[in-house]
């Protein structure tokens, strides 16, 4: 559907011609017209039978593919787009492929079955559409129930999906026989009290008895004893006894009934409108071609029905998991205004105003599973594939959709709604599509992001908007009408799928200046650093500025880390009098130059992907995947350096008689500093199956909420984490267990002191900071998200501090430097001078404190300066 058929005809001047070259230089230049095509856009292809008669599920499936004398060349099978020789848990090839097993069918091996032959030309395809019928589910009710022994009528209802029949079996002896719902009168014989068991079963489908879903039992028991509720379906029972019933006739499902009063009472009902049942069957095996026929039939049936349906919880349910499942098709393609017309046409007649008491019990609970949270998330997903400028307007529904290039604004032409959306200044030329809801504050919970259940002082108190715009805009406003004037304390709030509750994070209220009765709400959202680790997305400018700021501090540190490392390396890698220490050294600055080297990359691509969010309203896969993966393979190579400065501490504090050779360490720093984090990087990225579940769609980074991805960068760098804080911890206690008088100076000997420089020294060289990224996994807790923010965005600069400024060898070397240059300067301009005129006051205290003589340094180096 959708394609265009060219016919033609090509004259030559032989028989035997070779046309691969030519089609595939015609393919070319049909996509580089932006032409979609299939992946053998020159074929010659054939319908054919590979299976004949009805295919039902748990059957095994045998396709056979018969090559024909011009095309004998190798066999591929696809089905659905995709190999099956990739999944042998669900299919088998024979040896040359000719035939196709399915082991185990179901609804969901319903599709396009090819064969695919290779001809000297062109591929050669066989192929068929192959329709596995839906799995019949067999409702009884209860399956064991008391009645009277005293010759009164037992009756026994079945009922089945549309497309089968069924009928009543006793004793191998059919009863009764039917179409998609029977009733059996059973006659009981007064004071022949027993039991007999009655098999509801599929009538003509003998080959199906072996699977279990084609039958379905009732065990009938007949009594004198005496009960407290009774009827000819649901038997007998005692007080606050439950049973479960078939639904009435024109309704699929069961209702559960409660034993009070001396009779039985409906506490719960499951029962689905019988079309609407039939159509939610359909969905599960829909093609994203048939979603047009599908939606009229959808619409047409819900206002055909509209009064049975919004009096049924279970049928409006029953219409948001099909409104999702389309949503969900949606992603695979376009949807225009005759299909979302008949989408919105269903959910105007389901979010009536009529229908405020089905939602209040659909609502009960505070999960995501919410039917109403579904309807809202289906609207927005399906909104993303709309294309085309169109408007659509129902009872309680407006959809614009249209392209802005400077500003806009629309009103509602709602009944009773002068809603107004202004978005002042967009970058550049976008779509953006509006839709505004009159009645969705009756459906929706009002539950914020720190309630547990239905908060009884808040209110939805006007039209509920969605706007999906192709890039991020910095500004929108909305004036909303507000409908009940006694209310209070005006929020202006935004539905978070993440926290799973309204969110005012970003919108804040302006009161309209001339209108009374109308508030004026302005949001912008950013996103934070604590992305990094948190499923969740907090959206706050203070939480931006924090890592924008502290990440550009960071970055400039190790900037500055590595200059230094590059002036000071000889002297602090190769100058110890003992071997082993000149190896530690040597280490130590290998894996302190890799972590600020690994950290330096991953900021950079960090602010990259940060840009590229700030851009584009939904996360550009394309974009984002190359930032991600190398911002993913730094940010790992971080910690495994980390880990590497950790286990060289551990190894030089506690195997103090043991020595590696300098290459074999060197080997295995390299390869598990960086081998582990691109093998990481590389699984997660085959992994996910596809960019789309790579990337989050909230910002550059892992996805969360289809993959869980984020759990590759998550768990290395947390269990990094605790081994680095093990490690400190058995550092600390070999040292205070050694003592430390010998070791520090006189005022320091104090052993908590000691434990403090220890921490903060060893803290952001073991990013033991990074743990903080616990609390932003398991809450959305602002505090938590600032902390996280702040002491990781600023990685570098303690890096810089703890590891470089603070490192007395490294500041030795480099005021050996600045007084060799200032006293060759000195020779050089006739000065008699033999030290250095000036130093830092930082300097010149730690210098003194750790007895190190400035000018007998310079004196003793005096002629090689005087060489320079």
């Amino acid at each position: 559907p959708g394609s265009v058929i060219a016919d033609y005809t090509i004259s030559a001047t032989s028989n035997n011609l070779d046309f691969t070259a030519a089609n595939t230089a015609v393919s070319e230049s049909l996509k580089t017209k932006g032409i979609v095509l299939a992946e053998n856009p020159f074929s010659r292809s054939e319908q054919t039978d590979f299976t004949t008669g009805n295919l039902y599920p748990l059957q095994k499936l045998d396709l056979n593919c018969i090559q024909p004398d011009f095309a004998k060349g190798p066999i591929k099978w696809i089905v659905n787009n995709k190999d099956p020789a990739l999944d042998n848990t669900r299919y088998t090839l024979s040896n040359n492929n000719s035939t196709l097993t399915v082991k185990n069918t179901s609804e969901s091996d319903s599709g396009r079955y090819s064969c695919i032959m290779q001809t000297n030309t062109i591929p050669y395809i066989q192929w068929q559409n192959i329709i596995i019928n839906q799995r019949p589910t067999i409702i009884v009710g209860d399956e064991y129930r008391v009645f009277p022994c005293d010759g009164s009528t037992v009756q026994l209802r079945c009922s089945v999906v549309a497309g089968y029949n069924v009928e009543w079996v006793l004793n191998d002896t059919v009863q009764t026989s039917g179409c998609s719902e029977i009733i059996l009168n059973h006659p009981t014989k007064s004071g022949d009290c027993k039991e007999e068991t009655f098999t509801c079963r599929l009538k003509d489908l003998p080959q199906l008895l072996a699977y279990s879903y084609s039958w379905s039992r009732v065990t009938v028991k007949t009594s004198t004893e005496n009960y407290d509720c009774r009827d000819e379906e649901i038997g007998l029972g005692k007080t606050n006894e439950k049973k479960t019933a078939i639904c009435r006739t024109g309704f699929k499902g069961t209702i559960t009934y409660r034993c009070e009063s001396r009779g039985w009472t409906p506490v719960q009902d499951n029962c689905v409108l019988e079309v609407i049942f039939n159509l939610k069957n359909r969905v599960e095996t829909l093609l994203v071609v048939e979603i047009p026929g599908f939606m009229a039939n959808l619409s047409s049936a819900t206002s055909q029905n509209n009064v049975n349906i919004t009096q049924s919880p279970a049928t409006v349910q029953t219409i948001v998991d099909i409104l999702f499942k389309i949503a969900d098709l949606s992603q695979a393609t376009l949807i225009n205004s005759i299909v979302m017309e008949n989408y919105l046409k269903t959910v105007n007649i389901i979010v009536s105003g009529n229908v405020s008491d089905t939602w209040n019990t659909l609502n009960k609970g505070n999960t995501t599973e919410n039917t109403s949270i579904r309807l809202l998330s289906s609207i927005e997903n399906i909104s993303d594939r709309l294309k085309d400028e169109f408007t659509i307007n129902e009872t309680s529904i407006q959809l614009n959709r249209s392209t802005i290039k400077n500003s806009f604004s629309i009103t509602s032409t709602l009944p009773n709604s002068t809603t107004e959306i202004v978005i002042p200044q967009v970058p550049n030329e976008t779509t953006v599509t509006i839709i505004i809801f009159t009645t969705l504050d009756n459906v929706l919970p009002t539950r914020d992001t720190n309630n547990d259940s239905r908060n009884s002082d808040l209110n939805i108190n006007g039209d509920v908007v969605v706007v999906k715009v192709n890039q991020t805009i910095n500004n929108i406003s909305f004036a909303f009408d507000i409908t009940d004037q006694s209310l209070g304390n005006p929020q202006c709030v935004f539905w978070n799928f993440s926290l799973d509750g309204w969110d005012s994070t970003g919108c804040k209220v302006k009161p309209s200046v001339n209108e009374t009765g109308k508030i004026t709400c302005e949001c912008d959202h950013t996103t934070s650093f604590s992305i990094l680790m948190s499923p969740f997305s907090i959206d706050s400018k203070a939480l931006a500025y924090i890592t924008y700021i502290g990440v550009a501090i960071s970055m400039a540190c190790l900037i500055l880390c590595l200059i230094i490392e590059t002036i000071v390396w000889k002297s602090v890698t190769g100058n110890d009098s003992s071997a082993r220490n000149s190896y530690t050294s040597y280490m130590r600055h290998v894996s302190l130059v890799n972590i600020a080297v690994s950290l330096l990359i991953a900021n950079i691509c960090f602010i990259i992907g940060a840009a590229i969010t700030d851009q584009e309203q939904s996360t550009s896969v394309g974009r984002c995947s190359p930032a991600v993966f190398f911002m993913h393979f730094f940010y790992l190579a971080l910690f495994f350096w980390m880990l590497i400065s950790a286990l060289l501490l551990f190894y030089c504090t506690v195997m103090v008689f043991t020595q590696m050779s300098r290459a074999r360490m060197m080997a295995i720093a390299f390869i598990v500093g960086y081998g582990a984090p691109l093998l990481i990087a590389v699984i997660t990225v085959a992994s996910t199956a596809g960019p789309q579940k790579y990337i989050s769609q909230r910002a550059c980074w892992l996805n969360w909420d289809e993959s869980k991805a984020l759990l590759a960068f998550v768990i290395p760098a947390l269990t990094i984490v605790a081994i680095n804080l093990v490690v400190l911890i058995v550092v600390l206690y070999k040292m205070l267990r050694r003592g430390v008088g010998a070791t520090t100076q006189p005022d320091e000997k104090h052993a908590l002191v000691v434990i403090a420089r220890c921490v903060a020294f060893l803290t952001p060289i073991f990013g033991l900071t990074w743990g903080f990224g616990i609390g932003t996994m398991v809450s959305p807790d602002y505090g938590v998200h600032v902390v996280f923010a702040l002491l990781n965005s600023l990685q570098g600069f303690f890096i810089l501090l703890f590891g470089t400024f603070l490192d007395s060898k490294i500041r030795k070397t480099l005021a050996r430097r600045l007084s060799l240059r200032n006293l060759t300067s000195s020779i050089h301009t006739g000065s008699t001078s033999a030290g250095p005129s000036s130093s830092s006051g930082l300097l010149r205290r730690k210098q003194k404190r750790n007895g190190y003589n400035i000018s007998a340094a310079t004196s003793s180096n005096i002629s090689s300066a005087s060489n320079t």
